[in-house]
Protein backbone atom coordinates (compact mmCIF):
# COMPACT_ATOMS: atom_id res chain seq x y z
CA UNK A 1 0.00 0.00 0.00
CA UNK A 2 1.14 3.50 -0.48
CA UNK A 3 3.17 5.92 2.11
CA UNK A 4 1.90 7.08 5.11
CA UNK A 5 0.61 10.67 5.00
CA UNK A 6 3.45 12.84 5.70
CA UNK A 7 1.29 14.83 8.79
CA UNK A 8 -1.13 12.64 10.47
CA UNK A 9 -4.40 14.00 10.67
CA UNK A 10 -5.22 15.84 13.53
CA UNK A 11 -2.33 18.90 12.24
CA UNK A 12 -4.41 19.43 8.94
CA UNK A 13 -7.44 21.30 8.58
CA UNK A 14 -10.46 19.35 7.92
CA UNK A 15 -10.92 19.86 4.28
CA UNK A 16 -7.52 18.82 3.75
CA UNK A 17 -7.30 15.98 6.22
CA UNK A 18 -10.21 14.62 4.03
CA UNK A 19 -8.50 14.83 0.81
CA UNK A 20 -5.31 13.53 2.11
CA UNK A 21 -7.03 10.55 3.12
CA UNK A 22 -8.72 10.20 -0.53
CA UNK A 23 -5.80 10.62 -1.67
CA UNK A 24 -4.21 7.95 0.23
CA UNK A 25 -6.73 5.79 0.16
CA UNK A 26 -6.98 6.01 -3.78
CA UNK A 27 -2.97 5.65 -3.45
CA UNK A 28 -3.45 2.11 -1.32
CA UNK A 29 -6.12 0.77 -3.82
CA UNK A 30 -4.24 1.14 -6.92
CA UNK A 31 -1.16 -0.66 -5.26
CA UNK A 32 -3.27 -2.92 -3.75
CA UNK A 33 -4.68 -3.93 -7.56
CA UNK A 34 -1.27 -3.80 -9.14
CA UNK A 35 -0.31 -6.73 -6.93
CA UNK A 36 -3.04 -8.87 -8.25
CA UNK A 37 -2.57 -11.62 -10.97
CA UNK A 38 -4.58 -10.58 -13.99
CA UNK A 39 -4.85 -7.21 -13.39
CA UNK A 40 -5.59 -6.90 -16.99
CA UNK A 41 -8.36 -8.81 -17.06
CA UNK A 42 -12.25 -7.48 -17.37
CA UNK A 43 -12.88 -8.63 -13.87
CA UNK A 44 -9.77 -6.60 -12.70
CA UNK A 45 -10.16 -4.01 -14.45
CA UNK A 46 -13.91 -3.88 -13.17
CA UNK A 47 -13.27 -4.38 -9.40
CA UNK A 48 -10.58 -0.82 -10.41
CA UNK A 49 -13.18 0.97 -11.73
CA UNK A 50 -16.12 0.49 -9.02
CA UNK A 51 -13.28 0.83 -6.16
CA UNK A 52 -11.01 3.65 -7.60
CA UNK A 53 -13.46 6.10 -9.38
CA UNK A 54 -14.29 8.80 -7.01
CA UNK A 55 -15.77 8.71 -3.14
CA UNK A 56 -15.52 10.97 -0.62
CA UNK A 57 -13.42 7.85 1.24
CA UNK A 58 -15.50 8.53 4.68
CA UNK A 59 -15.10 5.14 6.01
CA UNK A 60 -11.56 4.74 5.87
CA UNK A 61 -11.40 8.58 6.83
CA UNK A 62 -13.34 7.42 10.32
CA UNK A 63 -11.07 4.41 10.86
CA UNK A 64 -7.57 6.73 11.04
CA UNK A 65 -9.62 9.50 13.16
CA UNK A 66 -10.86 7.60 15.68
CA UNK A 67 -7.74 5.15 15.49
CA UNK A 68 -5.28 8.55 15.38
CA UNK A 69 -7.24 9.47 18.94
CA UNK A 70 -5.74 6.10 20.71
CA UNK A 71 -2.42 7.47 19.17
CA UNK A 72 -2.39 4.57 16.45
CA UNK A 73 0.35 4.98 13.88
CA UNK A 74 -1.57 4.85 10.41
CA UNK A 75 0.45 2.27 9.13
CA UNK A 76 -1.81 0.40 11.62
CA UNK A 77 -4.70 1.25 10.60
CA UNK A 78 -4.52 1.07 6.61
CA UNK A 79 -5.69 -2.97 6.52
CA UNK A 80 -8.85 -1.69 8.37
CA UNK A 81 -9.70 1.32 6.30
CA UNK A 82 -8.60 -0.20 2.65
CA UNK A 83 -10.54 -3.71 3.73
CA UNK A 84 -13.81 -1.37 4.67
CA UNK A 85 -13.66 0.70 1.19
CA UNK A 86 -13.55 -2.55 -0.22
CA UNK A 87 -16.70 -3.35 1.39
CA UNK A 88 -18.44 -0.24 0.49
CA UNK A 89 -17.72 -0.50 -2.92
CA UNK A 90 -18.59 -3.98 -3.24
CA UNK A 91 -21.68 -3.19 -2.09
CA UNK A 92 -22.62 0.05 -4.49
CA UNK A 93 -21.49 -1.92 -7.44
CA UNK A 94 -24.12 -4.36 -6.74
CA UNK A 95 -26.78 -1.83 -5.70
CA UNK A 96 -26.95 -0.30 -8.59
CA UNK A 97 -27.88 -3.53 -10.81
CA UNK A 98 -30.84 -3.49 -12.60
CA UNK A 99 -32.30 -6.03 -9.76
CA UNK A 100 -31.62 -3.30 -7.23
CA UNK A 101 -31.94 -0.08 -7.79
CA UNK A 102 -30.96 0.03 -11.84
CA UNK A 103 -29.10 3.17 -11.47
CA UNK A 104 -27.04 3.98 -14.77
CA UNK A 105 -24.66 6.80 -12.44
CA UNK A 106 -22.49 6.98 -9.70
CA UNK A 107 -20.43 9.41 -8.80
CA UNK A 108 -21.12 10.98 -11.85
CA UNK A 109 -19.75 7.91 -14.03
CA UNK A 110 -21.58 4.93 -15.64
CA UNK A 111 -22.11 2.72 -13.13
CA UNK A 112 -20.51 -0.81 -13.13
CA UNK A 113 -22.51 -2.83 -15.21
CA UNK A 114 -23.55 0.07 -17.81
CA UNK A 115 -19.47 -0.15 -18.43
CA UNK A 116 -18.33 -4.01 -18.23
CA UNK A 117 -22.23 -5.46 -17.73
CA UNK A 118 -23.65 -7.23 -14.99
CA UNK A 119 -22.07 -10.17 -15.01
CA UNK A 120 -18.87 -8.92 -14.61
CA UNK A 121 -20.16 -6.25 -11.76
CA UNK A 122 -21.56 -8.93 -10.13
CA UNK A 123 -17.90 -10.80 -9.96
CA UNK A 124 -16.52 -7.56 -9.50
CA UNK A 125 -18.59 -7.13 -6.35
CA UNK A 126 -17.79 -10.43 -5.07
CA UNK A 127 -14.39 -10.41 -4.99
CA UNK A 128 -13.51 -6.90 -3.97
CA UNK A 129 -16.22 -8.53 -1.22
CA UNK A 130 -12.96 -11.70 -0.61
CA UNK A 131 -10.19 -9.01 -1.44
CA UNK A 132 -11.47 -7.19 1.95
CA UNK A 133 -10.92 -10.00 4.10
CA UNK A 134 -7.29 -11.10 2.44
CA UNK A 135 -6.59 -7.74 3.74
CA UNK A 136 -7.65 -7.76 7.24
CA UNK A 137 -6.08 -11.15 7.78
CA UNK A 138 -2.76 -10.62 6.12
CA UNK A 139 -1.85 -6.86 5.68
CA UNK A 140 0.98 -6.14 8.63
CA UNK A 141 -0.82 -4.07 11.18
CA UNK A 142 2.09 -3.54 13.80
CA UNK A 143 0.60 -1.95 17.23
CA UNK A 144 -2.59 -4.62 17.15
CA UNK A 145 -2.24 -7.29 18.95
CA UNK A 146 -3.93 -10.62 16.79
CA UNK A 147 -6.71 -11.03 19.21
CA UNK A 148 -7.84 -7.21 17.87
CA UNK A 149 -7.33 -8.33 14.68
CA UNK A 150 -9.51 -11.44 14.90
CA UNK A 151 -12.23 -9.13 16.37
CA UNK A 152 -12.26 -6.92 13.54
CA UNK A 153 -12.13 -9.37 10.79
CA UNK A 154 -15.44 -10.83 12.70
CA UNK A 155 -17.00 -6.84 12.83
CA UNK A 156 -16.26 -6.66 9.63
CA UNK A 157 -18.22 -9.61 8.17
CA UNK A 158 -21.10 -9.17 10.80
CA UNK A 159 -21.70 -5.36 9.15
CA UNK A 160 -21.07 -6.95 6.00
CA UNK A 161 -23.74 -9.76 6.08
CA UNK A 162 -27.19 -10.44 7.32
CA UNK A 163 -26.61 -8.88 10.82
CA UNK A 164 -26.13 -5.29 9.12
CA UNK A 165 -25.80 -4.43 5.25
CA UNK A 166 -26.92 -7.21 3.13
CA UNK A 167 -29.69 -7.43 6.01
CA UNK A 168 -30.60 -3.73 5.08
CA UNK A 169 -30.60 -3.89 1.80
CA UNK A 170 -33.37 -7.13 1.89
CA UNK A 171 -35.17 -4.64 3.93
CA UNK A 172 -35.21 -2.09 1.84
CA UNK A 173 -36.14 -3.93 -1.02
CA UNK A 174 -39.08 -5.69 0.40
CA UNK A 175 -40.13 -2.02 1.14
CA UNK A 176 -40.40 -0.63 -2.08
CA UNK A 177 -43.68 0.64 -2.86
CA UNK A 178 -45.21 0.42 0.54
CA UNK A 179 -45.83 2.94 2.97
CA UNK A 180 -43.81 1.95 5.81
CA UNK A 181 -43.77 4.31 9.24
CA UNK A 182 -40.64 6.06 10.43
CA UNK A 183 -39.00 3.50 12.69
CA UNK A 184 -38.95 0.49 9.98
CA UNK A 185 -37.16 3.18 7.49
CA UNK A 186 -34.74 3.69 10.71
CA UNK A 187 -34.39 -0.19 11.15
CA UNK A 188 -33.37 0.04 7.42
CA UNK A 189 -30.85 2.42 7.35
CA UNK A 190 -28.86 1.81 10.50
CA UNK A 191 -28.46 -1.71 8.72
CA UNK A 192 -28.09 -0.46 5.17
CA UNK A 193 -25.83 1.90 5.88
CA UNK A 194 -25.11 2.48 9.30
CA UNK A 195 -23.68 -1.05 9.69
CA UNK A 196 -20.73 -0.18 8.07
CA UNK A 197 -20.29 3.65 9.46
CA UNK A 198 -20.39 2.28 12.76
CA UNK A 199 -18.28 -0.12 12.23
CA UNK A 200 -15.52 2.00 10.69
CA UNK A 201 -15.38 3.73 14.36
CA UNK A 202 -15.35 0.34 15.81
CA UNK A 203 -12.63 -0.90 13.24
CA UNK A 204 -10.44 2.52 14.87
CA UNK A 205 -11.16 1.23 18.21
CA UNK A 206 -10.67 -2.26 17.98
CA UNK A 207 -6.50 -1.42 16.54
CA UNK A 208 -6.32 0.33 19.97
CA UNK A 209 -6.78 -3.00 22.41
CA UNK A 210 -8.37 -2.06 25.44
CA UNK A 211 -8.21 1.69 25.59
CA UNK A 212 -10.31 1.66 22.78
CA UNK A 213 -13.15 -1.04 23.89
CA UNK A 214 -13.34 0.82 27.12
CA UNK A 215 -14.20 3.85 24.83
CA UNK A 216 -16.53 2.31 22.58
CA UNK A 217 -20.19 3.03 24.33
CA UNK A 218 -19.69 6.64 23.52
CA UNK A 219 -18.09 5.81 20.09
CA UNK A 220 -21.01 3.70 19.41
CA UNK A 221 -23.43 6.13 20.63
CA UNK A 222 -21.29 8.88 18.01
CA UNK A 223 -21.51 6.07 15.30
CA UNK A 224 -25.05 5.54 15.26
CA UNK A 225 -25.77 8.93 15.10
CA UNK A 226 -23.74 10.02 12.13
CA UNK A 227 -24.81 6.57 10.57
CA UNK A 228 -28.90 7.64 10.34
CA UNK A 229 -27.49 11.71 9.82
CA UNK A 230 -25.44 10.45 6.71
CA UNK A 231 -28.74 8.35 5.50
CA UNK A 232 -31.42 11.18 6.51
CA UNK A 233 -29.53 13.76 4.65
CA UNK A 234 -28.82 11.55 1.50
CA UNK A 235 -32.67 11.31 1.38
CA UNK A 236 -32.78 15.04 1.11
CA UNK A 237 -30.44 15.21 -1.03
CA UNK A 238 -32.02 13.50 -3.46
CA UNK A 239 -34.88 15.88 -3.17
CA UNK A 240 -33.08 19.09 -3.64
CA UNK A 241 -29.78 17.44 -4.55
CA UNK A 242 -28.70 17.84 -8.37
CA UNK A 243 -28.02 15.17 -10.57
CA UNK A 244 -24.45 16.72 -12.22
CA UNK A 245 -23.18 17.23 -8.39
CA UNK A 246 -24.49 14.56 -6.19
CA UNK A 247 -23.33 12.06 -9.12
CA UNK A 248 -26.27 10.03 -9.40
CA UNK A 249 -30.25 10.68 -10.83
CA UNK A 250 -32.06 13.28 -8.58
CA UNK A 251 -35.05 11.38 -7.73
CA UNK A 252 -34.07 8.39 -7.97
CA UNK A 253 -35.22 6.97 -5.12
CA UNK A 254 -38.98 8.43 -5.67
CA UNK A 255 -38.79 6.62 -8.91
CA UNK A 256 -38.67 3.36 -7.26
CA UNK A 257 -40.80 4.31 -4.54
CA UNK A 258 -38.77 3.80 -2.01
CA UNK A 259 -40.23 5.64 1.60
CA UNK A 260 -37.27 8.27 2.59
CA UNK A 261 -37.50 10.72 5.25
CA UNK A 262 -38.82 13.76 3.31
CA UNK A 263 -41.38 11.78 2.38
CA UNK A 264 -42.55 10.37 5.75
CA UNK A 265 -41.68 13.68 8.22
CA UNK A 266 -41.48 16.71 5.07
CA UNK A 267 -38.41 18.69 3.89
CA UNK A 268 -38.59 20.77 7.05
CA UNK A 269 -38.81 18.03 9.42
CA UNK A 270 -36.16 15.68 7.90
CA UNK A 271 -33.44 18.81 8.03
CA UNK A 272 -34.25 19.16 11.56
CA UNK A 273 -34.07 15.51 11.96
CA UNK A 274 -30.44 15.59 10.70
CA UNK A 275 -29.47 18.39 13.07
CA UNK A 276 -30.86 16.37 15.71
CA UNK A 277 -28.69 13.36 15.06
CA UNK A 278 -25.87 15.71 14.67
CA UNK A 279 -26.35 17.11 18.61
CA UNK A 280 -26.79 13.40 19.29
CA UNK A 281 -23.07 12.74 18.28
CA UNK A 282 -21.36 15.79 19.64
CA UNK A 283 -22.94 15.19 23.10
CA UNK A 284 -21.47 11.53 22.60
CA UNK A 285 -18.03 13.21 21.46
CA UNK A 286 -18.55 15.77 24.47
CA UNK A 287 -18.09 12.84 27.02
CA UNK A 288 -15.45 11.67 25.34
CA UNK A 289 -13.58 14.75 25.83
CA UNK A 290 -14.08 14.79 29.26
CA UNK A 291 -11.83 11.64 29.34
CA UNK A 292 -8.89 13.52 27.75
CA UNK A 293 -9.54 12.58 24.27
CA UNK A 294 -9.28 14.80 21.33
CA UNK A 295 -12.13 14.53 19.35
CA UNK A 296 -12.35 17.39 17.10
CA UNK A 297 -11.98 15.53 14.03
CA UNK A 298 -14.81 13.58 14.31
CA UNK A 299 -16.79 16.98 15.11
CA UNK A 300 -15.73 18.21 11.97
CA UNK A 301 -16.60 14.63 10.08
CA UNK A 302 -20.21 14.85 11.62
CA UNK A 303 -21.15 18.29 10.46
CA UNK A 304 -19.57 17.64 7.19
CA UNK A 305 -21.90 14.68 7.08
CA UNK A 306 -25.30 16.79 6.66
CA UNK A 307 -23.67 19.97 5.34
CA UNK A 308 -22.37 18.18 2.15
CA UNK A 309 -23.95 18.81 -1.33
CA UNK A 310 -23.16 15.52 -2.81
Amino acid sequence: MSEQYETPLAVLSFEKQLRACQQHVNDSLMATFASLPFLNSTLGAAMQYGAVLGGKRLRPFLVYSVGEMFGLPQKSLDAAAIALECIHAYSLIHDDLPAMDNDDLRRGHPTCHIKFGESQAILAGDALQSLAFEILAKHDMPEVALSDRLTMIAELASASGFAGMCGGQSLDLEAEGKHIDLASLEQIHRHKTGALIRTAVRLGAYSAGQRGREALPLLDQYAQAIGLAFQVHDDILDVIGHTDVIGKRQGNDQQLGKSTYPALLGLAQAQKKAQSLYEEALAALTELEKQSYDTTTLKNLAGFIIERNS
